[in-house]
């Protein structure tokens, strides 16, 4: 395939995922998927191997790079079939995540999948928002190992079963059918670019496709000097005790080979900030992925240099059933900040300083009769600054890319209001270029509820570059008492939660 012709055939498939989570979108029924957009869409080959991804949550979009083809060899695929799983052990990341795979056929023929992974905010945790202080996986909700939730293109009972177990059945059901209904309009449109070019020309567009994915990271890794780059950074805690836990990496770089090696990382922990080896994969990808050009097709031929080493049972090589729904949203990020810290040695005036380093999880709600509600959502911080730019402020950063819920989706959905929601002036670290400022967020409960946070850099500010200083680390308060950074609480009519995010590490040494 000439260039052009490359170009034409990697936007098209790319753009069966932009339809995907169009489709997903507007046929979801919680704010967290229509309004935070936190899903991801996807197209793989007959083998599991990523073809395409939009441009959605990172940290979804690497790990099922890393995991599905594990997955796909696992099962007996029949035309009208739909899987369904979320076990962080078996290529998920966490509970709330379920991913869907459909297979496509062309003429009899397997040619490919389409999936997509949405994070559902009731997957029958008892806390409300499925994201609990637990110590054991299943604390945290429904374990959905690989299983058929469609057969010949109808509901099974499987499916019938995984929707009474949770817990907001309306809400629930509406998400999972328009993951279906997602999949769905991705095999069809797959399988119509397929009849097009044939199935062998189709094959044939992939190999050249990555091949010159390949071929894109190989001009990137000739760009940094071979050598040894350390680094190491620590999180805040797991909310049960440990703290100030060491994520450690040796970072080699070969003959235009790439080994992470994350041997002397801290064992795994009570808590839920522990992760999969498939987090780990997203994380180390995400940062290549962002030194390479904006037109890099995101196929498995851009990582396939790329090797990743961990110790089992570590944090971030976790054995079941060790609780992990921290460890996709807090771990990932801390993950991405050590990879950017190894890599800034080798390339300093291309890596940023640290950014706000945690999406400050938010989980609410309530389960008594029809005050019943669940909630969910992230909320963003402070950018680090680069050698050429400050930090953009009051962002999402790195391993999430969802949106904030308006104020008049939350209000109108919720027993809440929204009294300050805003930038948090100078909480971005001082430099040559400056550090992004932070959010303070403050809702008042118009009802009791119950209210988990799971947040970081609470103790470990985001760390600044070249002489920057660092950003501020992040509070949380309950009617001006000061909250721990992982914590459960529940709170009555009036009560006021405030979330005062970190800002992003600075840049240079100021003039």
């Amino acid at each position: 395939m000439d260039t052009i012709e490359l170009s034409i055939f990697s936007s098209r498939i790319e753009s069966v995922c932009d339809e995907m989570g169009a489709i997903l979108q507007r046929a979801a029924f919680s704010p967290n998927i229509k309004d935070r957009l936190d899903f991801s869409c996807a197209v793989f080959d007959a083998k599991g191997q990523l073809c395409a991804q939009a441009a959605h949550i990172p940290v979804h979009l690497g790990s099922m790079a890393y995991a599905m083809k594990g997955i796909v060899d696992q099962v007996d695929w029949q035309q009208g079939d739909m899987l369904a799983f979320n076990d962080p052990y078996l290529g998920g990341t966490h509970l709330p995540d379920v991913t869907l795979v459909c297979p496509v056929y062309f003429e009899d023929a397997l040619i490919g999948f389409v999936a997509n992974r949405a994070h559902h905010a009731d997957i029958g945790s008892d806390t409300p928002g499925s994201m609990p202080l637990a110590t054991h996986l299943d604390e945290e909700g429904l374990v959905i190992s690989p299983v058929k939730v469609m057969r010949n293109n109808e509901a099974s009972v499987e499916f019938e079963e995984i929707k009474q177990a949770l817990r907001y059945t309306v809400e629930s059901t509406g998400d999972f059918n328009a993951q279906i209904s997602s999949n769905q309009r991705g095999a069809e449109r797959l399988l119509s670019i397929v009849m097009e070019m044939g199935a062998e020309n189709y094959e044939s567009a992939l190999w050249h496709l990555n091949d010159y994915g390949d071929r894109l990271m190989l001009q990137l890794l000739s760009s940094i000097p071979d050598g040894l780059y350390a680094f190491e950074d620590v999180m805040d805690g797991d909310g049960l005790g440990a703290e100030n836990l060491k994520i450690k990496l040796k970072l080699t770089l070969n003959n235009n080979q790439v080994l992470a090696d994350f041997s002397g990382t801290a064992k795994q922990v009570r808590g839920n900030i522990n992760c999969p080896l498939s987090v780990v994969a997203a994380a180390v990808y995400y940062v290549f992925r962002c030194l390479m050009p904006i037109n890099t097709p995101a196929c498995f031929g851009v990582y396939r240099r790329i090797a990743i080493k961990a110790e089992a049972g570590s944090l971030i090589n976790a054995t079941k059933p060790a609780a992990v729904a921290a460890g996709n949203v807090e771990t990932s990020t801390r993950l991405v900040d050590v990879v950017m810290g190894a890599l800034a040695k080798a390339m300093p005036e291309k890596i940023p300083a640290a950014s706000h380093g945690s999406m400050n999880n938010l989980a609410m709600g309530a389960r008594e009769g029809g005050a019943s509600w669940n909630y969910y959502e992230t909320i963003g911080g402070g950018m680090g600054a680069g050698a050429g730019h400050d930090g953009l402020s009051a962002i999402q950063t790195h391993m999430t890319n969802t949106l904030n819920t308006p104020i008049e989706s939350l209000e109108r959905h919720y027993p809440l209001r929204i009294k300050r929601y805003q930038i948090r002036r100078h909480s971005g670290g001082s430099g040559k270029t400056k550090g992004g400022d932070g959010i303070v967020r403050e809702m008042e409960f118009l009802q009791p509820a119950s209210v988990t946070l799971l947040t970081e850099r609470r103790q470990h500010p985001p760390w600044g570059l070249a002489g920057g200083d660092s950003g501020q680390c992040g509070e949380n308060w309950l009617n001006k008492e000061p909250l721990g950074a992982k914590v459960s609480v529940d709170v009555r009519p009036g009560d006021c939660l405030t979330i005062k995010t970190p800002g992003g590490g600075g840049y240079g040494i100021k003039t």
